[in-house]
């Protein structure tokens, strides 16, 4: 019961490093001062806000780093970059130094790097100890991510809510003291180990509850949040902080818990297990019977069906990696003699089989399933995050610059309950069950529909609602997109996998980003109404974004025809995937 205790602290730990480490989404609130005091103009702000998305396509180097050091001493290498990255950024937002743009694009990519490890760590912490419900504890984890900016929005305004530079001493320090918290409980974790059926069931019931406060906490912060912007009273503030604070401490009491009623029940029925143990021989007795008859059924077609074994996927259960059996391949295989046209090619070619199969790199960059999977991550996902790099200069252009660190909080929250609603697969499995896939192609369809909102109308409304959808559909594609890497391409290979996934977010970035600096750019020359904000031109009006807007529709209703076409090349598996784990349980029971 001890190692449970740990095993559940590991978790809130984990949940609080992602919640504080999320730093580059509260890049819109001090996006616009750090314009001005360089002097630079909306292209040159993208470059950077791309510098720090770059970082993430270094993650893979954390993981090859875990093979040769420890873990905690490269959560603090984390920590250490991003005091180096943010905090030289706040000095030069201070005016204390002076350092050419080239090397502010290297800081800002040091302090992308930082994130990327950070996230790096909490998976490979999530698969570890949880791995046969390792999609609740990633989805849950990786939600708490998307609370940053409320998280430091409301500590910047306890602290002081006039002062926009105050996010870049918040983006170094934190982390590096929330690191310095959780290393007790990261130092203490018990060795990894295979969990029993009971101890499953009870997982999914913790998660449950778990799920529960992290809902509560994400409406606490998107709802009475909004208090500390109204009056920008600093004492509101440090109250509304203080509640979020107990919320996130919260979940601590729940490794007590377990190990109180695990003591308890030990106590209460010591008396009985000896009645009990003989029943369990003879139910052992019986599917050991069983199990010796399936073998000796199964004998004659063996040779010419081999079926996949736990030395295949040594991590994970049966329900993560099911087997495939003749009947599989022969519903998901088609016949070479089958005329295929152009959709057919698009959704059978190259289709897989069962999930959980390792896929090497060179193997992965050659399957059809990843490009449509890497294009919908990028026009989704992707597309999400570069208009939440862009808020500032957004509710800038069209006259609520007051309201900047209000729509960030928004769109933060929105998308921690996006995150967390990628959950559902798992919660809704024996009840309505549909492939992860699909769940993907559902989530990406409020994002088109933002776009050409926010492009028809400039109104609060539509800016507020927009920025809703958007972070609610881009939340769901991060946190569900690490569950899916596992289950089409293999647990095992998840961690390179993932970071070749992920490398569509700079890319998505700088093409993004670039379109909508263009497009910006040319407005102000354009516009008969110049405005000059510090050192730097700013653009006013819808036009500074209603062609970007429409073209990102566009973008996201490819990347919304890519995710329905991967659904359809991987329904079979998922769906022999449920007849196989249906069948499985109806045997023993």
């Amino acid at each position: 019961m001890v190692g449970e205790s740990r095993r559940w602290m590991i978790l809130v730990a984990t949940t609080w490093i992602q919640a504080f480490t999320g730093t580059n989404l509260d890049f819109s609130s001090y996006s616009s001062h750090l314009k001005s005091v360089l002097g630079i103009s909306q292209l040159q702000l993208n470059y950077l806000s791309v510098a720090s998305d770059l970082g993430k396509a270094f993650g893979w180097c954390c993981g090859v780093s875990l093979f040769y050091l420890p873990l905690c001493l490269l959560l603090f290498m984390a920590a250490f970059m991003g005091l180096l990255g943010y905090g030289l950024q706040w000095l030069l937002i201070q005016r204390l130094i002076s350092l050419p743009y080239v090397l502010v694009f290297l800081i800002c990519l040091l302090a992308g790097c930082s994130i990327s490890w950070f996230n790096t760590l909490c998976y490979v912490l999530c698969i570890q100890h949880f791995p046969s419900n390792r999609p609740l504890a990633l989805s849950l984890t990786t939600g708490f991510n998307g609370v940053s900016a409320a998280l430091y929005t409301l500590i910047a305004n306890a602290i002081n809510p006039h002062n926009d530079s105050l996010y870049l001493s918040l983006n170094a320090l934190v982390p590096l003291s929330i690191s310095t918290l959780a290393l007790v409980p990261i130092l203490l974790q018990p060795p990894p180990q295979n969990p029993s059926s009971d101890t499953v069931r009870s997982d999914s019931l913790i998660f449950l509850l778990l799920n529960g406060i992290a809902v509560f906490t994400g409406l606490y912060l998107l709802l009475l949040d909004s208090l500390s912007y109204n009056t920008y009273n600093v004492s509101v503030a440090r109250i509304l902080l203080g509640g979020a604070i107990l919320l996130l401490v919260l979940p601590l009491s729940l490794p007590g818990i377990i190990y109180s009623h695990g003591w308890a029940c030990q106590t209460s029925h010591s008396s009985s297990n000896m009645g009990e143990v003989e029943f369990l021989e003879l139910q052992k007795e019986l599917i050991g019977s069983r199990a010796t008859n399936m073998n000796f059924n199964s004998t004659s077609t063996d040779d010419d069906h081999p079926t996949s074994t736990d030395d295949d996927h040594p991590t994970g259960t049966d329900d993560d990696h099911p087997t495939s059996t003749d009947d599989d391949s022969n519903d998901i295989a088609y016949s070479a003699q089958e005329k295929q046209g152009c959709c057919e090619v698009v959704t059978r070619k190259d289709q897989l089989v069962r999930l959980g199969e390792e896929h090497p790199a060179w193997m992965l960059v050659r399957r059809w399933d990843f490009w449509l999977y890497y294009i919908a991550y990028l026009c989704g996902g992707t597309i999400g995050l570069a208009y939440s790099n862009n808020l500032g200069q957004i509710s800038e252009s069209l006259g609520y610059s007051s309201e900047t660190n209000m729509i960030v909080t928004l769109y933060s929250a929105c998308s921690f309950f996006g995150r967390l609603l990628s959950a559902a697969p798992d919660f809704l499995k024996n009840k309505v069950y549909f492939a992860r896939t699909g769940w993907l192609a559902v989530a990406l369809v409020p994002t088109p529909l933002a776009f050409f909102w926010l492009a028809l109308s400039g109104s609060k409304i539509a800016l507020h609602a927009g920025t809703g959808l958007i972070g609610l559909s881009s939340g769901f594609v991060f946190a569900a997109a690490v569950s899916i890497t596992s289950e089409l391409f293999g647990p095992n290979s998840t961690g390179v996998n993932h970071n070749i996934l992920i490398t569509n977010i700079p890319l998505g970035s700088l093409l993004y980003g670039l379109l909508a600096a263009l497009v910006y750019d040319s407005n102000i020359e354009s516009s008969k109404q110049k405005v000059l904000i510090g050192e730097a031109m700013v653009c006013m009006g819808r036009q500074c974004y209603q062609q970007t807007f429409f073209w990102w529709g566009c973008i996201s209703l490819l990347g919304l025809a890519c995710s329905f076409s991967l659904f359809l090349r991987t329904r079979p598996a998922y769906d022999h995937f449920e007849r196989n784990r249906k069948q499985r349980e109806s045997e023993f029971f």
